[in-house]
């Protein structure tokens, strides 16, 4: 019951991110001479690889949810034993790139507010904003369940079905988070 509920309200956040799409399409058509000169201010090499640090940290949720699946809540092992680790540290690893992912944005907003892109400077500014910020927070929220269920690992002495079931679908949200991302970079840094 827990994965159909996450993916109905998961259903729910998709509605929303594509009234994000449209809205974004939507002044895009209408200020085509403003969206050239504010596209050329964004570092797609600099954006890209920050997508590569989200896209791969989904590879370490899914090795983690593996070793969840199979009961191995931490590693059995050296640290850097890595076919000895269990879900915690993969969840780790992928709160780490999660964690670089955020930073980047925030660092790449630092450098946009720097050229004069901010949330009120123009509808560029809002809508670019508004995308990736509520995104942002999106990625947020997964970084924070990741903290709830790596921090089950040292509370529960016995890994059971139910610590499997959490683990799961926080997964399904950080997919989600990533193949979002994925569409957004797509949207805003691609198709200038």
């Amino acid at each position: 019951m827990v994965a159909v509920g996450t993916m109905v309200w998961l259903s729910s956040e998709l509605m929303f991110f594509a009234a994000l799409f449209a809205f974004y399409f939507t002044i895009r058509g209408h200020e085509p001479q403003l969206w050239a000169e504010r596209t050329a201010q964004l570092n797609i090499p600099f954006a890209a690889a920050n997508t590569a640090i989200l896209v791969i940290s989904s590879v370490w949720c899914q090795l983690g949810v593996h070793q969840a699946e199979h009961g191995k809540a931490h590693r059995s092992g050296s640290l850097f034993n890595v076919s000895s680790w269990g879900m915690r540290e993969w969840y780790v690893l992928t709160y780490i790139f999660g964690s670089i992912f955020v930073a980047g944005q925030v660092l790449e907003y630092a450098h946009l507010v720097a050229d004069g892109v901010t949330l009120s400077s123009d509808a560029y500014g809002s809508v670019f904003y508004l995308a990736t910020g509520f995104h942002g927070l999106h990625v947020t929220g997964g970084l924070i369940a990741f903290l709830l269920i790596i921090g089950r690992t040292f509370t529960t002495r016995r890994y059971s079905r139910m610590q499997e079931a959490g683990a799961v679908v926080t997964s399904y949200y950080w997919h989600f988070v990533d193949v979002v991302w994925v569409a957004l970079f797509a949207m805003i840094y691609i198709l200038r």
